[in-house]
């Protein structure tokens, strides 16, 4: 899991928390629904990424 210490993954990391939190209070489930898988869908890409081994 060396793609933990890339700084990019734990920003994202971090945004991704952040826009679970600030989700929360939005009425519109099937909004959150998608903001909330985009946001994860960021660090788990870099981390897809990285383990392939690619740019």
């Amino acid at each position: 899991m060396k793609f933990a210490t890339l700084d990019v993954q734990k920003r994202s990391v971090r945004l991704s928390a952040e826009m679970y939190k600030q989700s929360s209070k939005l009425k519109d489930f099937r909004f959150k629904d998608q903001i909330t898988r985009s946001s994860l869908s960021m660090p788990s890409n870099i981390a897809e990424g990285y383990e392939r081994e690619s740019n």
